[in-house]
Order: C-alpha cells, then structure tokens, then sequence
C-alpha cells in the first residue's frame, strides 16, 4: 500500500513540474511568442516575414520624421498593405518600366521631383483608363472641374485625362501651386487628396504647419504614407520579396505622331491608312473618347497629335 502511494505521488509530482516549465513568462501570453524561423512547424504552409522600414526615408527632398514612432506606424501599415497585395503591387512594378520614363521627363521639364511618380501610382496604379467611384478620370485622377482649370480638354470626342503625358503636365502645375500655397511638396501632395481649402482648413484649425502633425480623414491620413510605401518598394523590390527579370517588365510603347488638322469620320479606316488597328489607336491614344462613334471632331483652327503604332 505505501509503494503505491509513493507511485500515485510520484505522478503527481511530474505532471505538476511540467505545467510549471511550460508556462509563459510572468507578463506574456504565448500570443507574444512568435516561431522564428528555426522553429517552425513542417506543417507550416508558408513563412510570412514582416518587411523591412527604411531606417531613413525622404521625399521630394523632404525629410520623412520616422523617428516619431506613430509616422513610423503610419509608414509600416502601408508597406504590409503592398507588400502583400502581391497581383496589384507586381503589375504596379511592370507597368513602371513603361511610364516612369516618359512622366519623369514631363515632371522635370515642368519643375516637378521625381518622387511625385510614386504619386500616380497611388493614385491610379498608373492605369491611363483609370475611373474613381467619384468620376475622377486617369493616371491622374482628376475631377472635371479641376481638370479643365489646367486645361485639359473634356468634349464629347475627347478627354485629356486620359492622356499620361497631357495629365502629367497639368498634375506639375496643380501640384507646383500647392507647393507655393503650404510650402513643402509632402504637403503639396496631401493637398492633391484633400484638396486646397480642406487641407488649409485642417492645418489653421489645428494650429500646425506640417502634414506629419495632422489627424485627418481616414483617406488623406494613410495618403502620403501610401506614396511613401510604394517609394520604399519599388526602389528596392527584391527587398520586399518581388524579383522580376528585365523581360518581365512591360516595354515602353514606340511609336510616331502625325497631327491631324481636320476631322476624321472613321478611326479604324483612318488606321487601316497608317497601318494598324483600331485598338492599337485606341490604345497609345487612350483620350480619343471611346463613345464617339469612331469619330475624332477637330474644330476649325484646330489640331490634335495622334500616335501611330511603329
């Protein structure tokens, strides 16, 4: 009877050892504990990695202040969002090599940083056909009103919101003005979301000077982080887990112009004439406005530059 006793105790002893050692530590909870990459189960279906912050970060030669732990947050946020939208963020990077030559050149022949490409992205994911819940239209994103302010022609044959290089131009001179307007390009950028007197209204109200010391709508509060996310990963995809070789990327379009002075009845014969295809019109020349009935009007006087497929 005492040897079994001395068993049953035994036991007892054991089990009580081992819930003591597996234990979290006093103030943890095993949520806290996270595998490393050693410890992971063969079961895992995948290892997930939080991605890299920049330690330092501009824009538009700005400073971004991410020692301030909440821009820092704010930052993060928007990197995990892209980094692991990976269908949208890897055609963002493809289309890239067709556009960022041609917008940068337009950008500074107009006075407008280069960072302002990341901009476009965030705005459209650089689709030219681009249309917002709100009817902005383009690579750009732009309201009517505003888009003829710069303008940019709207009728029922065209719309130069549609047009890359045309838009660009027009975004290098809304966003220059803002810049005057608040004095620095991050809250120039800002402005483009929220609009001229929203973002005067918000920084007099909260009696502060920078975006970076806001609280907004929820839209113009994660908008310039936005930028900034696609800035960190697109100058250094590999980083964030996107490897593309060169023929993966989408080819700059080639192509001449011819300028037409008079109206043209019939698009897809106009392009047989020069070559090629409706579609291919249509396509390096996304203003011509698809509900036109295959007709381009050219006032008396006038002249629009179409571009013909080489």
């Amino acid at each position: 009877m005492l040897k079994l006793a001395s068993f049953f105790l035994a036991l007892v002893l054991l089990a009580f050892t081992s819930f003591v050692n597996n234990q979290p530590e006093a103030g943890k909870t095993t949520a806290s504990l996270p595998l490393t990459h050693n410890q992971l189960p063969p079961s895992a279906p995948q290892e997930i990695q939080s991605p890299p912050i920049p330690a330092t970060l501009t824009f538009a030669g700005e400073k971004v202040p991410l020692e301030d732990a909440d821009i820092r947050e704010r930052l993060e946020k928007e990197i995990l969002s892209n980094t692991f939208y990976h269908s949208k963020t890897l055609q963002i990077i493809k289309l890239a090599n067709r556009w960022r030559g041609p917008i940068e050149k337009v950008m500074k022949e107009n006075g407008l940083p280069s960072d302002f490409f990341y901009l476009a992205v965030a705005e459209s994911a650089l689709d030219e056909n681009a249309v917002s819940s709100a009817s902005a239209i383009g690579m750009w994103q732009f309201m009517a009103s505003v888009a003829k302010e710069y303008d940019l022609e709207i009728n029922s044959y065209v719309d130069m919101r549609r047009d890359p290089i045309a838009a660009t131009k027009a975004a290098s001179a809304y966003l220059t003005e803002m810049k005057g307007i608040f004095g620095s390009w991050t809250n120039a950028a800002a402005a483009y979301n929220r609009g001229k007197t929203g973002l005067s209204n918000a920084l007099k109200e909260q009696k502060v000077s920078s975006y970076y010391d806001l609280y907004l709508n929820p839209e113009t509060y994660r908008y310039v982080f936005r930028i900034l996310a696609y800035k960190a990963i697109m100058e250094a995809p590999a980083k964030y887990g996107f490897v593309l070789e060169k023929d993966d990327l989408y080819a700059p379009f080639t192509f001449t112009e011819v300028t037409i002075d008079s109206t043209i009845n019939d698009l897809p014969a106009f392009a047989q004439q020069k070559g090629t295809t409706y579609k291919m019109l249509k396509k390096l020349n996304p203003w011509l406005d698809i509900n036109a009935k295959y007709m381009l009007y050219v006032p008396s006087g006038g002249s629009y530059t179409l571009k013909i497929p080489k």
